[in-house]
Parts: structure tokens; C-alpha cells; sequence
């Protein structure tokens, strides 16, 4: 675990005496160094958001005028605001760009990393459009939710202020996941909610507004990588536990960015914009590179061939892994947008850790022990000296000590070579001359290798000047990026009064009803399934609970002005039998679809009953002879008009008639053709059906666009499929069962098998179907949990007509 014992952001209070509880990871009551640079930078941000607009108003006037001296008041206006803009953006570069901040606080020297400083936001008031929603949306009252709303709002508040540690990181964490119940409860499909979500460019400080969520989310998750990185960067990589730290905390900052580049696309700022996010990644993988290589030089034992060796490829690796970076920076959409004490700092490391590679060379070929007498011994240390060289040393023989020390001296002048222009890019850049601890590191570092240099050098060398070949680059550890682990942190919806999110959500519309349920003397008369909050599976035609207007697919959410939303089906059903002759009285909801669908079917019945009772009235009209003003023959196919009428149609059997064509006592079927699924449609479907035998609306409409089908065919395909599944399964069941009693009679199965038809129902598709759009997260083994409240025993098709979901569904007759 990355620990910041110490560490000048703990939670304290204020002077004065203040008991003030303050959120766990938020370091707004202290001020502290960092606080302080982020106020700093949030006034440069409305600064620079000042004089944006006012360039933005001069440019618009510029291009609507057409006064000459107007246009030169106005350019010079502009330039002047440009300058402005201009100096700001460089300060707020300096601010960025001050890595001392966040540099650790220990004695030792060491190589500065590179942190991000975090995204800036605007502190939004969200507490008069949530109540707005709870109010018209959910028709609560919306008075007793400010206490979760203010909690809500205080959590983003904590959240702009993380403290550097472990607990900043789960601040963090716990409102990204809270931002998913957000999601759910309030952001609806089919209205905005009118909340402007305002954001700062990291290093720009441009801002960006959108109304999207995802923009939040977004935010907050690069927010996490960039409180990672600081976290890598204050360590002690002095010690072990430091170094550990910093590459674990470098790792998880380069899977952030990783899984912000992968899920977010049309970034509004370029902070967020897939090169920056790769650039980044790119840079946290060369920082865990460089600890790996500080990790072997720390272990370095004096002398030793192989650890010597094995440091220099380390720290061929970490040059080339920063000229990759310094690729990533030089792209044209981040050529100008990157720091320039960033590009700066990585060229630095280029050329500093390739210095290191050829000293640490130098160093075992010039002050290793000589070669062991035994041959193999001595041809193992050669391998490796020719192995460490991308290509082998020409005209040397490595078997010499003369040769060996001339090819030391050639690796210790590349070293003097590279530390001179690591110096030269350092000296050129503002913000690193104020970095002390890295003129130090620079200046031991060089003065290390001319002090090596002056060690083998020979006054009376005369002898050719050798090449020193480049070093292999190679590592031991390689990085392992680490994405985000968002169920590390478990947190609780804060709206959860507002009832389950499977029916409760923003997407979902439902009808509010009250009614009155009396016990009769057949008893209630309904089906109940599932939990919180359960379902009402079916209805007893006639009952009591259909005379109190109770209807399949309601949800009850109150008994006797008890809430149940959240109530386990045990405890409603217990309820539900302590009526008494007074009556219960019940909330019940119906989802908007269930009504739909109830429409619907009565709409077709009656449809039916009236195209039956045409029918019939027709055929009486025949029987007496009495004429009509149109006759249809199919034979002939046409329509025409009697009484000199001048309107003469012909058309098949299957066109489409209109009023003044159609015959009064005719009103034609419509005809269904069948669907022909593909091969790859077909082995789709198959596939989806082996996970999920019941899709949810969200899946059937994203199934039925990847496979260029309606959402019909697939809600018709899934229903078939279950009912072939359904049958083969209880064939199977029955030769099982044929294989396991072969000798019991027909005279003894046939009570048993009356028995379970009183007790047994076959599930219907459409009951399924709307549990599964409307209960998504919902497991099928919970709405396997029913209980009936019917007057005893009833027969085959009463039972049926409850829709019963299982064969082992619990009954409970009252």
C-alpha cells in the first residue's frame, strides 16, 4: 500500500477550535503548498476564461463592422488581449510546470519525476434540478431529500480538493461510482436536465462546458491518474518500499489514462484528446522504467560484472523508452500544447540515463577482477561483455586488459558527451535552472565520469582512439499497467430512498395508483413474485384483487401506508395475509410498457370481436337478399360501383383499401410473412441465448442493431426459442424420470400428475419479458420466488391464467 506518513495534507482543524468533521481524502481546511498553487491556478483559469470572451467579443465585432477606425480600435484592442491571454497561459505553464510541489521531501538526490497537476472545476449547484426531478419525475416530495442532495453536493466539493494519498484516491473513486447511481436516478433520455458541467484544461487552462455526465466521469478519471502520478512522484526511491511505491502508483496512473483513452472519444479538451492520453501513458511506462532502473542501481553490489551490466542495459531502456515519449510530444496536435519544461525534462533523460548506460560499461570493464583462470568462466564474462553492445567492438580483442581499458575509455567519452548536452538542455530551459535537485543530479552524475576518465587515461597513450559501440537495451521487469479496480471501493447509493434502481430509474415512466383490497371469501386472488419490490405476477379473474383494480405487472411499493419498496418478498406476503374483513390498503406502480401492453391486447380483442361480429352481420344481410353498394368478388379481384357510378377501381386481393374503397362488411387480415435470419443472425442470437435466455429491452435493441434486425423479430425469436428450450428440456426431464421409476403404474401417476397441475404453471413469454425489461438486474433465480394468494386448490386453468413462473414456485393459499 502507498503510505504518505508525514505528509503535510492530514486531515486537522482549524485554529479556533473547530469540530468540524471534514470528509475523509478532501485537504480543503488546510492550507498547504499544493492548496495553495491550485487557488492560484483556478484564478488564472477565470482569468484566462475572461480573456477568451472578451477576444471572442472583439473578433465578432472586427467581422460585423465596417468603420475603418471602428476595425483599427478594435485590432488594437485585440492585440492587447492576445498579450494578456498569452502571459497568462505561460504562468499558468510555470504553475504546471512546477514540479517541486510535488517532488517528495526527502534528503536524498534523486532524478525529479514529471506529476500532473488536476483538472480545475467549477463548483455547480445541483440541488434546485434534482429536486425539480425527484418532484416530477418520481412524484415525491422533494423536501425529504435535501438531506441526501446536500450530501451529494458535498462529496463534489470534497472532491476538488483530494489530499495526496491513499484516502484522496477513494474520495475520488467513491464519486466516480456514485456518479453511476447519478446516471441512473436522474439523467433521462428523454429530457436534459439543465446542469452545465464546467472543466479546466490541465494545462492550458482552457475551459470546457457540457451537459453530458460522461464529461464528469471522464474528468474525474483523469483526475485519479493524475493524483497516481503525484502520489509516484512524492515517494522516497531512496529505499525498496519508496521505489515499490512509486512504480506501483506510476502503473496505476498509466491504466487510468489507458482506460480513459478506451472509453472516451469526442474529448472537449485536448488534455482529454486520445494523443494527449497516449503521450501520457507513454510517459507514466517510462517513469515506472526509470524506478526499475534506480531499483537495480540501488541493489548494485561494488565490482560485481553482472549487476554492472545489468544497470546499463536498465539504463539503455530508459533512454529509449523517453525518446518514444519525446516522439509522442513532437506530433503536430501536441508539438505546441505540452510544456516546454516537460519536453525539456524528458530530452534531459535521454541523454542522462544513455550517459549512465556507457559509464556503468566503463565501470565493468575497467574495474572488474581479471578473468578467472578457468576457461569457461572467463568465456561466460566475455559473452557478456560482447552481449551488452548492440553490435561487437571492431578491432578489439576483449581477452586483453589493454583493449578493455580502451574500450572503457571510449564508452566514458559517449558518457562526457551526453552529460555536457544533458547540462546544455537543462541550462536552456527556465523552469528546470530553479530545480536545484536536478542540477545536482546532473553535476554528480558528469563529474563522476570525468573523474573516471582521468583515472584510466594514460599520458603516453598514443594508441588509435577506439569506437564504443551503443548499448543493448534491456530489462528485468517490464511495466505492468494496472486499470482502475472501481469495485475496490464499495459504496451505497445515496438516493437509495428513492426505491430500487431496476424500477426506480430515470429511464423507466410508471402510474401511480391507490387501491383498497378486501378479503373475500375465495380470499385475495393474486399472484406475487420477486423482491423489492415485488411483483404482481397475475391476477385471478373476478377476485377480489381484480375488483380492486390490482392488474398483472404491477410493482407494490406500500401497504397500509407502509413503504415496501425495498421490502423482501416474505415480508409483503405476511403482510398481505394479515388482511382482515376492513381491507388492506395499497400503492401499487404500472411501468409505463405494462400499460402499453395491456392497451394494446384489449385494443386487438376487441378489434377481433368486432371484425366476428361484422362477419356475421354480413352474412345475415346476404341471407335476406337486401343490396349493397359495393360487391367484392375475389375471384374477379375488383370493386366497382353500381348506380352509374363513374368510379370503376380494380386492384388484387391484398391491396390496401382506403374509406371510400373498402367495403362496409369486409375488413381484411393482416398477413405476416416469417423471418429468415442468416447464418451469422442465427449464430448471434444462438449466442446471446446461451448467456442470457431472457434479454432486457436495453440488450434485445442493441442486440437487434449489431445484427441488422428489428427489435421485434428478436423479442419474437427469443420467445420461440425459450419455448423449444422449455419443451426439450421437460422430454429430458420425462425419460429421466421414465428411467428412474419404470415400474409404477399408470393408476398411480395419474393423481400425481393432477396434484401438480393444481400446484404447477407453465411461465408465459410476455411475463418474463416485461420482468426482464423492467427488472434488468434482477438474477432469474430471484423472480423464481413467487407466492399465491388464492381460496385453496384450484384447477388447471385458473392456475394457468396466474402465470406461475415456475414449476417450483412457492404457493400460499390463505
Amino acid at each position: 500500500m502507498m503510505s504518505d506518513s508525514g505528509s503535510d495534507e492530514d486531515i486537522t482543524a482549524e485554529d479556533g477550535g473547530s469540530t468540524e468533521s471534514v470528509r475523509k481524502g478532501c485537504d480543503a481546511l488546510v492550507s498547504t503548498q499544493r492548496s495553495k498553487l491550485q487557488q492560484r491556478r483556478a484564478k488564472l483559469n477565470q482569468q484566462i476564461n475572461r480573456e477568451l470572451r472578451l477576444r471572442s467579443g472583439a473578433e465578432n465585432l472586427y467581422r460585423a463592422s465596417s468603420n475603418p477606425k471602428v476595425k483599427e480600435t478594435v485590432a488594437l484592442e485585440l492585440s492587447f488581449v492576445n498579450s494578456n491571454l498569452q502571459l497568462l497561459k505561460e504562468e499558468l505553464e510555470e504553475l504546471n510546470s512546477s514540479m517541486n510541489v510535488y517532488q517528495t521531501e526527502s534528503e536524498t538526490v534523486s532524478v525529479p519525476m514529471i506529476p500532473l497537476g488536476l483538472k480545475e472545476t467549477k463548483e455547480i449547484d445541483m440541488s434546485v434540478p434534482l429536486q425539480d426531478f425527484i418532484s416530477e419525475h418520481y412524484s415525491e416530495d422533494a423536501s425529504l431529500y435535501l438531506n441526501e442532495i446536500r450530501d451529494f453536493m458535498e462529496l463534489r466539493q470534497a472532491m476538488r480538493t483530494p489530499s495526496r494519498n491513499e484516502a484522496g484516491q477513494e474520495l475520488l473513486m467513491d464519486y466516480y461510482n456514485q456518479l453511476y447511481f447519478l446516471d441512473q436516478r436522474f439523467f433521462s433520455p428523454h429530457r436534459s436536465l439543465g446542469v452545465h458541467f464546467h472543466w479546466y484544461d490541465s494545462l492550458t487552462g482552457v475551459p470546457s462546458v457540457q451537459r453530458a455526465l460522461a464529461f464528469e466521469k471522464g474528468s474525474v478519471l483523469f483526475n485519479i491518474g493524475a493524483l497516481y502520478t503525484q502520489i509516484g512522484a512524492r515517494q522516497d526511491r531512496s529505499t525498496l518500499t519508496g521505489i515499490q511505491n512509486a512504480i506501483d502508483a506510476f502503473q496505476r496512473a498509466a491504466g487510468a489514462f489507458l482506460y480513459l483513452q478506451e472509453n472516451f472519444s469526442h474529448a472537449p479538451s485536448l488534455d482529454m484528446s486520445s494523443p494527449a492520453l497516449s503521450m501520457l501513458v507513454r510517459l507514466m511506462v517510462a517513469q515506472v522504467q526509470e524506478c526499475v532502473c534506480e531499483k537495480v542501481i540501488l541493489d548494485m553490489q561494488d565490482n560485481n560484472l553482472n549487476v554492472l551490466l545489468q544497470a546499463a542495459q536498465e539504463a539503455a531502456r530508459v533512454s529509449d523508452v523517453y525518446s518514444l515519449v519525446l516522439q509522442a510530444m513532437s506530433v503536430p496536435l501536441l508539438k505546441d500544447y505540452v510544456p516546454f519544461s516537460w519536453i525539456s525534462m524528458v530530452q534531459v533523460k535521454t541523454h542522462h540515463f544513455r550517459a549512465l548506460a556507457h559509464y556503468y560499461t566503463a565501470v565493468a570493464l575497467c574495474d572488474c577482477p581479471g578473468m578467472s583462470d578457468e576457461d569457461e568462466d572467463e568465456g561466460g564474462e566475455i559473452k557478456a561483455l560482447i552481449q551488452v553492445h548492440t553490435r561487437r567492438p571492431e578491432k578489439l580483442n576483449l581477452h586483453d586488459p589493454e583493449d578493455k581499458r580502451r574500450l572503457g575509455k571510449a564508452h566514458l567519452r559517449k558518457a562526457i558527451i551526453r552529460h555536457e548536452e544533458a547540462l546544455r538542455l537543462h541550462s536552456v530551459c527556465k523552469m528546470l535552472r530553479k530545480m536545484d535537485i536536478l542540477q545536482e543530479v546532473l553535476s554528480h552524475a558528469h563529474a563522476c565520469s570525468l573523474e573516471k576518465y582521468s583515472e584510466i587515461d594514460q599520458e603516453d597513450d598514443f594508441c588509435e582512439v577506439a569506437e564504443a559501440p551503443e548499448i543493448q537495451s534491456h530489462t528485468q521487469q517490464k511495466p505492468d499497467i494496472k486499470t482502475p479496480d472501481f469495485s475496490g471501493v464499495r459504496v451505497t447509493d445515496i438516493f437509495q430512498r428513492l426505491g430500487p434502481l431496476s424500477v426506480f430509474a430515470a429511464r423507466n415512466r410508471w402510474v401511480r395508483r391507490h387501491a383498497c383490497l378486501v378479503r373475500g371469501e375465495a380470499g385475495l386472488g393474486l399472484t406475487l413474485r420477486g423482491d423489492s419490490p415485488v411483483l404482481v405476477a397475475g391476477v385471478l379473474p373476478g377476485g377480489c384483487a381484480a375488483e380492486a383494480g390490482l392488474r398483472e405487472g404491477d410493482y407494490i411499493v406500500a401497504v397500509n401506508g407502509a413503504d415496501c419498496r425495498w421490502a423482501e418478498h416474505a415480508e409483503v406476503v405476511h403482510a398481505l395475509k394479515s388482511c382482515t374483513e376492513r381491507g388492506l390498503e395499497l400503492d401499487v406502480i404500472t411501468l409505463q410498457s405494462h400499460e402499453v401492453e395491456r392497451r394494446t391486447t384489449l385494443s386487438a380483442a376487441g378489434e377481433k370481436e368486432c371484425q366476428s361480429g361484422s362477419q356475421r352481420t354480413a352474412g345475415r344481410e346476404d341471407e335476406r337478399g337486401s343490396s349493397s353498394l359495393r360487391n367484392w368478388s375475389w375471384r374477379s379481384g375488383a370493386v366497382t360501383k353500381r348506380l352509374g357510378s363513374t368510379l370503376s377501381l380494380s386492384f388484387g386481393p391484398y391491396a390496401v383499401l382506403s374509406k371510400d374503397t373498402m367495403p362496409q362488411t369486409y375488413k381484411r387480415k393482416r398477413s405476416w410473412s416469417r423471418a429468415v435470419f442468416s447464418n451469422l443472425q442465427r449464430k448471434g442470437l444462438e449466442k446471446r441465448f446461451e448467456i442470457q435466455k431472457y434479454v432486457t429491452k436495453p440488450d434485445r435493441k442493441q442486440l437487434a442493431a449489431m445484427l441488422g434486425l428489428t427489435d421485434a423479430q428478436v423479442k419474437v425469436w427469443f420467445q420461440n426459442r425459450r419455448m423449444k428450450w422449455r419443451h426439450s428440456k421437460e422430454a429430458q426431464a420425462q425419460k429421466d424420470k421414465e428411467k428412474e421409476q419404470p415400474d409404477k403404474s399408470a393408476t398411480e401417476t395419474e393423481p400425481k400428475e393432477r396434484e401438480d397441475s393444481e400446484c404447477e404453471s407453465e411461465p408465459s413469454e410476455s411475463e418474463f419479458e416485461d420482468v426482464a425489461e423492467d427488472k434488468s438486474d434482477v438474477d432469474i433465480s430471484d423472480l423464481n420466488k413467487a407466492s399465491v394468494i388464492i381460496p385453496g386448490a384450484l384447477d388447471t386453468s385458473s392456475t394457468n391464467s396466474m402465470t406461475e413462473p415456475s414449476a417450483t414456485a412457492q404457493q400460499t393459499p390463505l
